[in-house]
């Protein structure tokens, strides 16, 4: 049985990416459909909460730059991952894994992406810059009428003032990198009840870049500390549903390989075992042996 089971591991191992991509082909138009989600959502101008005079002294803090730029996120939540992925299909050539664990990640960042730029267009919370998104000379204007504010600052920049809660910095961070901790739990086997504390320094390393990125949006006052929870919270939900969604449990027997592959594997060894205990059959062709 080991033979058999070396065997057809190979076998799969080295099976054909395109194969492996078409049988998932609906999944990636899925998330084609979630990107275009993400693009329309961000186009649309969110909601403009009411904001009164005496409202403005929570949203007067400094208007800075970035310490982490938006383009940034992608290439640390996103890209960082695949190299990973990649690297670990260099080693064990395994097209499974690499599929499956670049499929869950897409799908962890744009379901989390589709999820925060929603509540973010409805909820439309100022951020704590806005006083000087909105009044870029220092000079307030209120409706004599309804008291809400009268902005004449850049109309980009006021809209994007008005998408505090969640934050999507923290939430896209956490559901790559959280997603990415899962990966390297399975793989190094954090929970083999061996107490190497050393994996687990290793797997909490990227929850620890996340929660880093989620501190600098409240450091650069573009974020309150509760949009920051809320999207560090979001973007960890959804990557656990996304990692189990292909994988096992890292503490599993199995949860170093994706779902497809154990099962597909199973399946293999038990038609090779039929096929090797299966008695001969009226009609069967019997090829002699010299």
């Amino acid at each position: 049985m080991a033979e058999i089971q070396l065997g057809t591991h190979n076998s799969l191992q080295s099976h054909g990416a395109k194969e492996v991509a078409r049988d998932h082909l609906h999944d990636w138009v899925i998330l084609v459909l979630l990107g275009a989600i993400v693009g329309i959502l961000n186009a649309i101008e969110p909601f403009h909460r009411f904001i009164g005079q005496g409202m403005m002294t929570d949203y007067m803090f400094p208007f800075k730059q970035d310490s982490i730029p938006f383009w940034a996120v992608p290439f640390i939540a996103v890209l960082l991952p695949m190299v990973i992925f990649a690297f670990n299909y260099y080693r064990r050539k395994d097209i499974y894994d690499l599929h499956h664990a670049i499929l869950g990640l897409l799908f962890s960042v744009l379901i989390t992406g589709v999820i925060t730029d929603t509540i973010k267009d409805a909820v439309g919370r100022p951020r704590p810059n806005f006083f000087w998104r909105c009044f870029p000379d220092g000079k307030p204007l209120f409706d004599a009428v309804s008291g809400d504010v009268i902005c004449h600052g850049d109309p980009k920049i006021i809209k994007e003032g008005y998408k505090s809660f969640p934050s999507g910095h923290t939430s896209w961070s956490f559901a790559g990198l959280t997603y990415l901790a899962w990966y390297l739990a399975g793989k190094i086997r954090a929970f083999d009840r061996r107490g190497h504390v050393a994996k687990l320094c290793i797997v909490l390393l990227p929850v620890l870049v996340a929660a880093l990125i989620g501190i600098s949006r409240v450091d650069d006052y573009w974020h309150h500390w509760t949009d920051v929870f809320t999207g560090a919270f979001l973007g960890t939900v959804v990557a656990a549903f996304c990692y189990l969604q292909f994988y096992p449990f890292p503490h599993h027997e199995e949860g170093w390989a994706p779902h497809a592959f154990m099962n597909t594997l199973n399946e293999r060894i038990a038609a090779q075992s039929l096929d090797s205990t299966r008695k001969p059959q009226p009609g069967d062709i019997e090829i002699p042996l010299y």
